[in-house]
């Protein structure tokens, strides 16, 4: 069924801009609770999520210490830890809820799509958050401690709340990067986008990609640019395998 066809056996369903509106703000005070609910249980567990982010310095870094520097920058620093790990710990809750809004107005054909995204956006979120924790973050920071040691003669002691600002911050674009193959999917099974349409811009969204990898990771390190660039990269060709692969199995159903 086309986009027409839905328009016309669904006059009555038509949501006013004021509609959109309240229904946007409904599903953004039902998100910001869950992810409230979600950062205060982090609260109660913040030495434990401190410990994880450490980790990967500590490692490299056995005999240092994080440095807090001002009187209130470790408690501010806990206290963005708690948000950004309730962030990523209430994901499912949060793309629910964006994922419904967009479906208010969408076509019955698009619809189906809401679900299968819904869960997939939840769970590439939180696995591109854990991908920056496990593999990029210890890379990272061998490479600047390397670089500062045989380089600069330097010793690298940083302080507790730049450090978290820093890898938490990763975490997120990571997460928001590795949305890539859901977006690819659903513009073109929704059919905005076709897949020819996507095979041919390859090399522009490579160089769109290292763009925005660039202004994602302002200041940081190559190993953070490239590994950005390379995930967002395969992640765009895991959305045209998808679209492909749900094309073929729509023809054999013809």
């Amino acid at each position: 069924m086309n986009r027409k066809a839905d328009k016309a056996n669904l006059p009555d369903t038509t949501m006013t801009l004021g509609e959109h509106l309240e229904e946007l703000r409904a599903r953004l005070i039902l998100a910001l609770a869950g992810i409230v609910v979600a950062a205060i249980g982090c609260m109660l567990f913040g030495g434990k999520i401190v410990a994880f982010l450490e980790a990967p310095y500590l490692r490299i870094m056995p005999d240092a210490k994080l440095q807090v520097l001002a009187p209130a920058a470790g408690f501010i620093a806990y206290m963005k830890i708690a948000m950004i790990s309730g962030l990523i710990i209430s994901s499912p809750w949060v793309f629910y809820q964006m994922w419904m809004f967009i479906s208010a107005g969408l076509y019955p054909h698009e619809r189906k799509y809401v679900y299968f995204a819904t869960p997939f956006c939840a769970g590439l979120f939180i696995l591109g958050a854990l991908f920056f924790a496990f593999v990029i973050s210890p890379a990272m920071l061998s490479f600047l401690i390397i670089f500062n040691t045989k380089f600069l003669h330097a010793s690298s002691l940083f302080s507790f709340p730049d450090y978290v600002s820093f890898v938490t911050l990763m975490m997120l674009i990571f997460g928001i990067a590795f949305q890539t193959p859901i977006a690819v999917y659903f513009l073109n099974r929704a059919g905005i986008i076709p897949l020819d349409a996507f095979k041919k811009a390859r090399k522009y969204v490579i160089l769109g990609i290292v763009i925005v990898a660039a202004a994602a990771t302002p200041g940081s390190d190559l190993v953070s640019l490239f590994s950005l660039s390379i995930s967002m990269y395969l992640l765009y060709e895991l959305g045209i395998l998808l679209s492909w692969l749900a094309e073929r199995r729509a023809h054999r159903k013809k």
